[in-house]
């Protein structure tokens, strides 16, 4: 059995939970066949495990306890571990986020089993699945396969497979309750906000629609150009590491190996040349737009559609063309 854990937010569904359960399915088909179960924690999230109940999956588990509805590590670890033992899947899948890397690897050791974490892609070798994760920041690829016994943990970067590609029910799976036995005196940590670098920080993984520039920009002064193009196409704005490394933009703004992995419908590269580190955070990106005035750069190799130009005559134009 894969069982997947989804990821929620304040009663809200996190999106790449759905898209964890796409990589669930895809993986039960090549591990033979395997039934998909989901689970979800928290304090009152019976709501979300109906609406987790619309995949094809063979059921949900709702984990409700007053200790989990603020996240603490202590708490999701006690839980998730009493799930782990009582389903005894063979998988255990989880969105790759600042959540799971909390927990996901204390989880993993307190069972004494593999966690495979960042997975791209699925493989096969000799019949067994095997997990594609990237090497290197981005450079090398390689196909991992667990040599322990289950269960195998294992975390999906966002963008790397499509919530849309989730195989929908005829009817709704069953969904049932666990209860579990928490202790507040073992739970060590305080729940706080949410991380956050800065008061303006965003979640670019959650955007829809993403403007980032590059050093093509040339100066700061520059940057309001590109902010009227995001605000036109109600995008956010990102940007690649010497942008933010220069203090032009927050570093929550960063994308690419070292910042946010991002998996928008749109993302528009304004004077981005393309390095590997930056790609590896975009490259999933459903239809990606590049302006550049250089026809060599890199950013065109990943690109549906490529303006070669100078950014300052074409990004005005596309806007005086949005606000028509």
């Amino acid at each position: 059995m894969v069982l997947v854990i989804a990821e929620q937010r304040a009663g809200a569904l996190n999106r790449v939970s759905w898209e964890t359960v796409a990589a669930a399915q895809q993986l039960a088909g090549a591990a033979g066949g395997m039934p998909v179960t989901i689970a979800v924690a928290g304090g009152s999230i019976r709501d979300l495990a109906a609406e987790l109940a619309s995949a094809s999956v063979a059921s949900v588990v709702a984990i409700e306890h007053p200790l989990l509805a603020s996240y603490t590590p202590d708490g999701f670890v006690q839980a998730l571990q009493e799930l782990v033992s009582r389903t005894t899947p063979s998988y255990v899948a989880i969105p790759h986020t600042y959540q799971t890397r909390d927990f996901a690897p204390a989880l993993a050791s307190r069972l004494a089993r593999p966690l495979i974490t960042d997975v791209i892609g699925l493989a096969s070798f000799e019949g067994r699945p095997a997990f594609v994760r990237p090497l290197f920041q981005g450079r090398l690829v390689a196909d991992v396969v667990p040599d322990a016994a289950p269960p195998c943990f294992v975390t999906f970067q966002v963008g790397a497979f499509r919530a849309d590609d989730v195989v929908r029910g005829a009817a709704p799976a069953p969904v049932s309750t666990m209860e579990v036995a928490l202790d507040a005196s073992t739970i060590r940590q305080k729940p706080e906000p949410p991380f956050r670098e800065a008061k303006q920080a965003v979640d670019l993984s959650q955007a829809e629609r993403i403007v980032a520039v590059g050093r093509g920009i040339k100066a700061p002064e520059h940057l309001p150009l590109v902010r009227a193009l995001a605000d036109a196409l109600g995008a956010e704005l990102g940007a690649s590491r010497p942008i933010c490394d220069s203090g032009w933009l927050p570093m929550e703004r960063q994308i690419g190996s070292s910042g946010q992995t991002v998996a928008p419908k749109l993302y528009v590269a304004v004077g981005l040349s393309g390095a590997i580190q930056h790609l590896v955070g975009m490259k999933a990106s459903r239809a990606i737009v590049a302006i550049n005035k250089d026809p060599d750069a890199p950013i065109f190799e990943v690109a549906d559609y490529g303006i070669v130009g100078d950014l300052f005559e074409v990004v005005p134009a596309l806007i005086a063309e949005l606000g028509r």
